[in-house]
């Protein structure tokens, strides 16, 4: 499996193991690639409020609110999966990646729930920002109706700045070379249901999931389809998945055993028997501002490699085809 990084503008990451050196011209060859344009949780980094982050002084401490996106070169298509409220730079960023005329140059953008980090970026194609029209939002039902029945995000549908695409967990979206299938886990469902996405391009496919509540809640739900993540894993050749906190205890006070989210470390003592061909396939994604494996000298990160994971990088690239 390689890996590749990306100079984003004065920010330059390099990805985690393994990982394999390219420059901008290889990477413009492959004809179907996966680029990451942001690793943080919701609120990014740093966070509101936090003054004491050392990111304000330092920019390369920054982080972006998750998001993905898949270029399809060859039909001149690029797909974002999540509009985020830093959708302004990540767009810069995907323009750098795969620059187009036509603005915003999305033939389409994937939702996976409606929590604040995951759909707030469409603001900008409003009429108050871009003035896009028609781009297409693919969202599941309830996604989309709460899109569609709630202001000020009604407004982008009746002014054409966005056409609701509805998708259907289990049925895939087909889009020339690249096809997308959502599935549902267990999330916080204060609006809407929540899914990840299997990403398949021409010889090699992906998951995005950055949200879940856990593992093993998967395994015996009773409101979606019950599935093992390792049996997912299986299926694709790289999986992005929710890495929100590291540990319980990184937020000083709380017992953090409730949170919805897997721990790193419950993830990491959960798949230490794979073999490390499937551990090699996770690249844990969507850090809270207090998870330490966001600085790049931090301790917990060599333990996260050293363990046979990844951890994903704002820039990295991925091929979906030879």
């Amino acid at each position: 499996m390689k890996i590749y990084s990306l100079a984003l503008g004065a920010l330059t990451l390099a990805a985690t193991a393994p990982v394999a050196a390219q420059s901008d011209t290889q990477s413009a060859v492959c004809p179907v690639e996966l680029i990451v344009l942001g690793v943080g949780q919701d609120g990014g980094a740093p966070q509101l409020g936090n003054s004491a982050d050392p990111a304000w002084e330092d920019p390369s401490l920054r982080r972006l609110a998750t998001s993905i996106a898949v270029l399809d070169r060859e039909a001149g298509a690029r797909y974002l999966f999540e509009a985020t409220p830093d959708m302004r730079e990540q767009l810069y960023r995907l323009d750098l990646a795969m620059p187009i005329t036509a603005r915003p140059g999305l033939d389409g953008i994937f939702l996976t729930h409606g929590h604040i980090g995951h759909y707030t970026g469409l603001m900008f194609l409003g009429h108050e920002s871009m003035g896009a029209r028609d781009v297409p939002v693919y969202a599941m039902p309830s996604m989309s109706a709460f899109l569609f029945s709630n202001g000020p995000w009604d407004q982008l549908v009746r002014y054409d700045n966005i056409e609701l695409e509805e998708i259907w967990a289990g049925q895939p979206v087909e889009l020339g070379d690249v096809r997308v299938t959502a599935f549902e886990v267990p999330h916080r469902q204060e609006y809407t249901e929540v899914v990840g996405y299997h990403i398949a391009g021409p010889t090699r496919s992906a998951i995005f999931l950055p949200d879940i509540d856990s593992w093993e809640e998967w395994e015996t739900w009773e409101y979606g389809e019950a599935m093992r993540i390792e049996d997912l894993i299986a299926t694709v050749d790289i999986a992005y998945i929710d890495a929100t906190f590291y540990a319980n205890g990184e937020i000083p006070g709380r017992d953090m055993s409730g949170f919805p989210h897997p721990f790193i470390t419950h993830s990491m003592e959960r798949f230490a028997d794979l073999p490390a061909s499937e551990r090699a396939k996770i690249r844990f994604i969507h850090f809270n501002h207090t998870n330490p494996v966001r600085y790049p000298d931090a301790p917990e990160r060599d333990v996260v490699i050293e363990a046979g994971f990844g951890l994903a990088d704002e820039g990295e690239r991925y091929c979906l085809a030879d």
